[in-house]
């Protein structure tokens, strides 16, 4: 065991992944603010499908063999003392800080609330609502929009759903036009009308919205998925806005560490390392920085062990669901060209089970 103290901010996929890999050699303590882990990736459907309103809660109470979870919120760090303080007042000695606050994500993909019920009351209103809508709106035609869209759809087929999105294609940061193609194919072929150019707003009536030519569209439900948001507006309040760039993001060096600090890390949504901000990026990071942070614990003086660089990923297996049985996988593949695969690898990869059973096992639960 090494003799050092690791304070982890944040419970996400990126603070679960380096918490536990730092659980045999350090004394870790995981602070979130949330009483269970949340899987993110399973909340779309969650908020769609009452059969699946449970599945994105997994306990944190067996992550951590060594180590504790605090549940609270984080409110100030003193780096001078190397402590955090919790809002409810607890002090907690750092010998290595990591800032992994994640990013917050629109309705229905967000952590509603403070506690689990709170959290599934909002699943089970999005579900009511989509139920009872006529026409539902989705604004976004990135990997989260076109999911949405699709699991909408296959819930309500007698529905009108339109997705707008303000780009020429879906899916273009995935620099794979078929892939666009497939996913528009899909869903107008399920009878989703799908809107490209339109940068939509709200209109001046309740349940109108406007797009950029002024054409009015109305619905009575709209959901955005239309980017995130890094959870550091607490980092601003507890006096560490330099710690920032102009986006709210941590500006970290090459080892993931806050630039000009050697025992303060960021990983994950919350940092400045990478514009593509997707699970695989979180967890490597994690592991990179779970590297760093060993070395830097077990190593002093002139015999320090140097860190390892994080290279950021700009090419990476994406997979988009169209539902439990359908979708489509972007593949890169050397020579900087893309591999667009259908539903069956779609499905055995992410779309049946939104990898639940995964991450149930990283928490130390049965898949099941």
């Amino acid at each position: 065991m090494v003799d050092g103290d690791v304070v982890v901010i944040g419970g996400g996929y990126a603070g679960v992944r380096l918490a536990k890999r730092l659980d045999t050699t350090a004394r870790v303590t995981l602070v979130d603010r949330k009483e269970v882990f949340f899987h993110r990736i399973a909340s779309l459907r969650a908020g769609v499908r009452a059969d699946w309103s449970h599945s994105p809660f997994i306990p944190y109470d067996r992550l951590l063999r060594n180590g504790r979870v605090a549940v609270g919120k984080a409110v100030r760090i003193d780096t001078g003392e190397r402590q955090v303080v919790l809002g409810t007042g607890e002090r907690l000695h750092y010998d290595v800080l990591v800032i992994a606050t994640g990013a917050d994500y629109p309705e229905p993909a967000r952590f509603s609330g403070t506690t689990t019920d709170e959290a599934l009351k909002s699943f089970v209103t999005h579900q009511q609502h989509i139920a009872t809508a006529e026409h539902v709106l989705v604004v976004g035609g990135g990997p989260s929009g076109v999911e949405l869209a699709a699991e909408i759809r296959l819930a309500r087929p007698d529905a009108r759903v339109t997705l707008a999105h303000s780009g020429p294609e879906l899916l273009h940061s995935t620099g794979s036009a078929r892939a666009g193609r497939k996913a528009r194919a899909w869903l107008e072929s399920h009878d989703v009308q799908v809107w490209l150019d339109s940068f939509m707003s709200p209109g001046n009536d309740f349940g109108t919205y406007r797009d950029a030519r002024g054409n009015l569209i109305e619905a009575d439900r709209s959901f955005w998925a239309t980017g995130t948001t890094p959870n550091t507006l607490w980092l601003r309040l507890a006096g560490h806005g330099d710690w920032l760039n102009a986006s709210g993001h941590v500006k970290v060096d090459e080892a993931l560490r806050l630039r000009g600090w050697l025992d303060v890390f960021a990983v994950g949504d919350v940092n400045d390392a990478t514009d593509l901000k997707i699970t695989p990026a979180a967890l490597a990071q994690a592991d990179l920085a779970a590297h760093n942070i060993r070395a830097y614990l077990n190593s002093t003086g002139k015999h320090r062990k140097r860190p390892r660089f994080y290279r950021p990923i700009h090419r990476t297996p994406l997979i988009v669901p169209f539902g439990a049985a359908d979708g489509v996988t972007v593949l890169p593949v050397p020579g900087g060209e893309t591999a667009v695969l259908g539903s069956r690898t779609t499905t055995v990869a992410k779309a049946k089970t939104l990898m639940t059973p995964y991450m149930r096992r990283q928490l130390g639960y049965s898949a099941a």
